[in-house]
């Protein structure tokens, strides 16, 4: 038995990291909740149990052998420290990521890096997560030379505020009004009926954070800085799960048929054939697996394919693979 803490316990991430904890049955022994200052008196339910939330790690930062974070980068930073050689970090935030010394981890692609933290683990970017969960099992059959991916992701990713912000754009539409610009808007340009092809801020090269992030993350967890990756990533006006269209290249050729075989044995994907038959975010919202369809022969490369992937951000592309490798720290 463990006793567990999870930072940003009132957040989408949060929220859903205690829920899995309880559907999963991880061997929780004492369980803290840490929030901001607004959500003071507040309560969460595991188990039947009202746990209240705390607004001072202090409370519990002795007590604790597995923390969650989820909370942003730079209250992260602060926290981490309080936790230094007392329990395993799990952290959601991109603040450690691309530490040389800190495991990016994504259970069915690199399980055994669990073994090499110094007290603190990375969870992946949620795009990141869904296409090397997807990628993977065919790498294995094949190296990949080369990733071209087009991401279509729900405001979710942004927080719960993006959702909101959603909702009311949307309200507004439906009675045919002009949506007002709100005083702490999530997103730069309105998102209701629109797509906005910028998550994160530009770097000298145009790219934005968030397609950094896939290329970079991808190389560290394949551990293979020889992929060549590009990515354009688009925040889309759904609420939960992000879609993704993916040409890979490979140094030998795999059909599309032998990919489908391949990809309906893979550990936590689960696969849609049929020419008619793709996965939709409807499909995947709530669910743990990463969805893939429509595999073709790309039509640029000599040895390439084509893939449609799908799956809950909120879920797999975070709290889910946090536990999960939570539960690799208990083998």
């Amino acid at each position: 038995m463990k006793n567990v803490a999870v930072l940003g316990a009132t957040g989408l991430v949060g929220e859903t990291v205690i829920a899995i904890l309880e559907q999963r049955n991880f061997p929780v022994q004492e369980l803290y909740l840490f929030a901001s200052g607004r959500s003071e008196g507040e309560t969460r339910v595991f188990k039947d149990r009202e746990i209240p939330i705390t607004t001072d790690c202090n409370d519990f930062a002795d007590n604790v052998d597995v923390v969650f974070g989820c909370l942003d980068a730079s209250l992260t930073r602060e926290v981490i420290p309080l936790f230094k050689d007392k329990a395993v970090v799990i952290d959601n935030s991109n603040a450690f990521r691309m530490e040389p010394e800190v495991p990016l981890i994504v259970p069915e692609v690199n399980p055994e890096k669990t073994k090499e933290h110094a007290g603190l683990i990375a969870n992946p970017n949620c795009s990141t997560i869904q296409m090397v969960v997807a990628l993977y099992p065919l790498y294995k059959r094949s190296r990949i030379r080369r990733i071209f991916v087009a991401t279509y992701q729900s405001v979710s990713g942004a927080g719960r505020g993006a959702v909101n912000e959603l909702q009311i754009e949307y309200e507004y539409l439906g009675m045919k009004q002009t949506i007002e610009k709100f005083d702490d808007r999530i997103f730069l340009h309105p998102i209701g009926n629109n797509l906005i092809p910028q998550i994160g801020g530009f770097d000298e090269q145009g790219y934005t954070s968030e397609e950094m992030k896939m290329v970079n993350e991808t190389r560290k967890i394949f551990d293979d800085q020889d992929i060549m990756v590009t990515a354009t990533c688009v925040r889309i006006p759904i609420e939960v799960s992000h879609s993704e269209v993916i040409s890979v290249e490979f140094e030998n050729s795999i059909t599309p048929e032998d990919a489908m075989d391949i990809l309906k044995e893979a550990p936590g994907v689960k696969m849609f054939s049929g020419m008619d038959k793709y996965p939709m975010p409807f499909h995947t919202s709530g669910r743990d697996e990463v969805y893939v369809g429509r595999i073709r022969k790309d039509l640029v490369f000599d040895n390439g394919l084509c893939l449609w992937v799908v799956a809950d951000n909120v879920r797999k592309g975070a709290a889910l693979n946090a536990v999960q490798i939570a539960e690799l720290l208990l083998t």
